[in-house]
């Protein structure tokens, strides 16, 4: 008898639980400012690691509470973290037993986009990435099927080479966006109703430096001071505010035209209100400058960092031009977390020119030779790097 009723206690407890289980989440819509995904709770000093910001009133699954986030099931296989405040319980949405994907259509734009637009059933979570070698935007859109079956490409396309999609797993779908060029000049990604838009960046038709569009990002500013030197006290906010300007200066003599300064004085400017502000500018670089700090008073140097691996070359190149002055290389970061970096827009690199916690390099940073020398070398960094697209073509 007991070896009959086992299994069937067994089989009605795990029928319970998933029952249970099936009913242990509520909906939500992404809200606010750059809502961002994190693959986990790690953190360091810039927050956790980011799988990337998503538009808003996107419809999220809750199934967890861990502290200051809410665990999203993206997927059946996959999950992600939200900070709450990114998260409104929404008691209307009415869910799908599924959702689907449906007719795509690309086509180019007078101005400076190819658009491709992927229908939905539904404003769901996605995730994208930069591949290189050849280059591609790629995107997975969590918790749909798909029922594409039309792909209309028009000839007015100028950077979107081929787009195809793969059902990688029962309710994920991968696109593919291969390009034309093996330089990304950046794509923007979000909804317009339940279409998913992705706004592809075409390569500028004159890559003379004078022709592009350049911001400039002087690092912390008002109440976010930075760090501080050791032996002069020099702030951070106040000299990077310097070099920023001496670069502003060396570009409009150099013939550039089109310079963005996201501050020109000690004004507080929240990073994530930057972003938003350079997205309306569009620029086709971002260059921010800072000044690094360390406990070891004799680790000294330039560093160049970038998060997507789309945007290496020119942070590769602005550094190769650090050292030419005799910085120490103190290397180029890759996957960075800095919130500048994260957007994929629009080219971007963050230079932390050198050390304030070093007293050789404090010198130098305090010596308005120095500032000219700085703007100098991004300067032919800049240049370099749009040569080597040139040679790229």
């Amino acid at each position: 008898m007991k070896k009959i009723l086992l299994p069937a206690v067994l089989f009605f407890s795990v029928q319970l639980f998933a029952q249970d289980s099936a009913q242990q989440y509520w909906l939500g819509k992404s809200i606010g400012k750059l809502p961002a995904l994190a693959y986990g709770l790690g953190e360091d000093r810039l927050g956790g690691a980011k799988m990337g910001y998503v538009d808003t009133n996107i419809v999220f699954k809750i199934i967890d509470s861990v502290h200051s986030m809410y665990q999203v099931q993206l997927s059946k296989y996959h999950s992600a973290f939200i900070d709450k405040s990114f998260i409104k319980r929404d008691s209307s949405i009415k869910e799908k037993p599924f959702y689907l994907t449906n007719s795509w259509k690309l086509s180019g734009t007078d101005t400076c986009y190819d658009i491709v637009s992927i229908s939905l059933d539904e404003k769901l979570p996605y995730k994208t990435w930069m591949e290189i070698d050849p280059s591609k935007i790629m995107i997975d859109i969590y918790g749909v099927h798909s029922n594409t079956n039309w792909i209309t490409q028009l000839s007015s396309l100028k950077e979107v080479k081929n787009a195809y999609y793969n059902q990688i797993e029962d309710d994920v779908v991968r696109v593919t966006l291969e390009l034309r060029h093996q330089q990304h000049w950046g794509y923007s990604i979000g909804y317009k109703n339940k279409v998913l838009q992705i706004k592809v960046k075409k390569q500028p038709v004159d890559l003379d430096i004078r022709k592009i569009k350049i911001a400039i990002d002087a690092g912390h500013g008002g109440n976010n001071v930075g760090a501080d030197g050791v032996k002069t006290k020099a702030i951070e906010k106040n000299y990077t505010l310097l070099f920023a300007k001496a670069l502003e200066k060396l570009l409009k003599r150099k013939g550039v035209t089109d310079v963005i300064m996201t501050r020109t004085a000690d004004t507080s400017f929240d990073n994530k209100d930057r972003i938003l502000f350079l997205q309306q500018q569009n620029p086709d670089v971002l260059i921010s400058l800072h000044l690094n700090s360390t406990s070891n008073k004799e680790i000294n140097g330039s560093t160049t960092f970038y998060k997507h691996i789309g945007f290496r070359p020119l942070s590769q190149a602005i550094l190769n031009r650090m050292v030419e002055v005799k910085m120490n290389e103190f290397g180029n970061v890759g996957n960075f977390n800095f919130v500048l970096n994260s957007p994929t827009d629009f080219v971007n690199t963050l230079l932390e020119i050198a050390f304030l916690s070093n007293e050789e390099d404090e010198k130098k940073i305090i010596n308005p030779k120095f500032h000219l020398t700085v703007a100098n070398q991004v300067y032919k960094g800049l240049n370099d790097w749009l040569q080597q697209v040139q040679k790229m073509k």
